[in-house]
């Protein structure tokens, strides 16, 4: 019988992650370690900087772990030309999943029907080649009433997931905003939770609200929290 905690085993709780090394010092060194210990834990995909994809899919060719990249990271505030042209840059080069960040000022703004033409454009350059697309949000600077309002445009865009967060912003992932999001898009589309994603309680505390990955750059202190625990 597999050990559990908290009602989940290791592979669900590390099919649950997307494992990040998205900071602007990371070296190649720190890429192929990240790459080798996405492939250890059988992470559900491995995400990664754009520059990063070829090498990181050349390391991972064959496994079960998917290649995830950002695209108009960490702003948003790229051209919709930009964002197309980085999306298909990236699936070019390997990357079969694409978190692209919401344009956060055209959101505040009201400019409603521009974020969701940014999304779909998006989205259907990623659908063409087979490709998921997350719509990343920047939940804090958002209230409730356009963090539901982002749900809906990511909807009608035809995203695959909402996500709450880049973890460059002020506040990352929380639980009210994790439930919000999937209050509103129920199972149409799924949710991924990530920025401060660093405990296994956390962790499985947004899975217990209904997200199905999580951006975490602590994979391995997670997940060996997992093994102690487990029973």
């Amino acid at each position: 019988m597999r050990k559990t905690y908290r009602g989940y085993t290791l592979e669900q709780v590390a099919k649950t992650i997307d494992h990040s090394i998205l900071k602007p010092d990371f070296t190649d060194g720190d890429v192929r370690a990240g790459a080798e210990l996405a492939l250890k834990y059988n992470t559900a995909s491995y995400c990664i900087r754009p520059m990063d994809v070829a090498p990181a899919a050349e390391i991972l060719a064959g496994s079960d772990v998917h290649v995830c990249t950002v695209i108009g990271f960490p702003h948003g505030s790229s051209t919709t030309a930009v964002k197309e042209f980085e999306t298909a840059d990236a699936i070019k080069n390997g990357a079969v999943e694409i978190d692209m960040v919401i344009n956060v000022s055209a959101l505040l703004s009201g400019d409603y029907d521009y974020v969701e033409q940014d999304i779909r454009a998006v989205v259907d350059v990623a659908h063409a080649a087979g490709a998921s697309v997350k719509v990343i949000f920047e939940t804090a600077y958002l209230n409730d009433e356009l963090i539901v309002k982002a749900c809906e445009l990511s909807e009608a865009a035809g995203a695959d997931y909402v996500k709450t967060s880049t973890g460059f912003a002020s506040e990352g992932a929380t639980l009210h905003n994790v439930k919000l999001m999937k209050a509103t898009v129920g199972d149409r589309l799924k949710v991924k939770s990530s920025g401060g994603v660093r405990t296994l309680d956390q962790l499985i505390d947004y899975m217990d609200a209904g997200v199905t990955r999580s951006g975490c750059s602590a994979t391995q202190q997670v997940l060996e929290e997992f093994i102690a625990k487990a029973q």
